[in-house]
């Protein structure tokens, strides 16, 4: 089956995000808090997913949280302390691009995590986790799948386009070469931290249009019914000419025209 077409992609993306706004509106008059983890493979399509998101969203209520490699203080600290510190108040949305499972992941291949660390790690994950969801918190974890050789296709798309180049990494050459490892890494963190609690979802990214839909129609069904009744705003008309005759404006300046240089 052939990749979806933007139009196509946009068609069937606009109700979806009608419907995403709907639950962001729930999500903040009815004092919720949503996270939503994004995990997967280099190029798998988390940037693009939580774009879709973000972009739609009032970004006073849906934060991003992208963490740097930690540093040396934050190296000593109990290993979860700096992502609680991103967890969402009330009637607020965090979106993980990348979260915690770092050690899990990245950490454990690359062999920034001690064997005990990464063992350590898996057998807190599930306490820590329902600890926030018996709190209250609306709790999404999901994987984002992508094969080899699709992976290496995205890999080139980033070498070659110079719009991109800042997201290829040395991790990310380095992750061409260890596949399998991060496959073993993933399969293990699966079998460890899928919990009736806080499960995961596999979504097949290949056709990145296709899974970003996929993730959002998910989503929104898991949520609980959002549908609120829009506020009646008053809206009276003017009781003034508007300002700019009364006063006048500066001119704004003409648009900018693209001129060829053989123009």
């Amino acid at each position: 089956m052939g990749g979806m077409s933007q139009k196509e992609y946009e068609e069937a993306l606009e109700p979806l995000l009608h419907e995403l706004s709907d639950a962001a509106r729930w999500i903040q008059e009815t004092k919720q808090r949503v996270v939503v983890v994004f995990e997967g493979r280099d190029t798998a399509g988390k940037g693009g997913s939580i774009h879709m998101f973000a972009s739609t969203l009032n970004p006073r209520q849906c934060h991003v949280v992208a963490l740097p490699a930690p540093s040396e203080r934050e190296k000593g600290q109990w290993y979860f302390q700096r992502y609680v510190q991103h967890m969402p108040a009330r009637g607020e949305i965090s979106l993980f691009d990348r979260s915690w499972y770092n050690r899990a992941g990245v950490e454990t291949v690359m062999g920034f995590a001690t064997a005990e660390e990464v063992t350590a790690f898996l057998k807190a994950v599930p306490d820590f986790e329902r600890q926030l969801v018996d709190d209250g918190v609306y709790l999404y974890k999901y994987w984002l799948c992508c094969d080899q050789e699709k992976q290496e296709e995205r890999f080139a798309d980033r070498l070659n386009n110079p719009l991109r180049r800042w997201k290829l990494s040395p991790v990310d050459r380095q992750a061409r070469y260890l596949y399998q490892a991060y496959t073993d890494a993933r399969e293990r963190m699966l079998k460890e931290t899928h919990t009736p609690t806080a499960p995961w979802t596999l979504i097949d990214f290949n056709d990145q249009r296709k899974g970003r839909l996929t993730l959002l129609r998910d989503l929104l069904d898991r949520l609980p019914d959002t549908k609120l009744p829009l506020e009646n705003i008053p809206w009276p008309p003017l009781d003034h000419e508007p300002i700019e005759e009364r006063y006048g404006v500066l001119k704004p300046i003409k648009p900018y025209r693209w001129r060829d240089k053989n123009d």
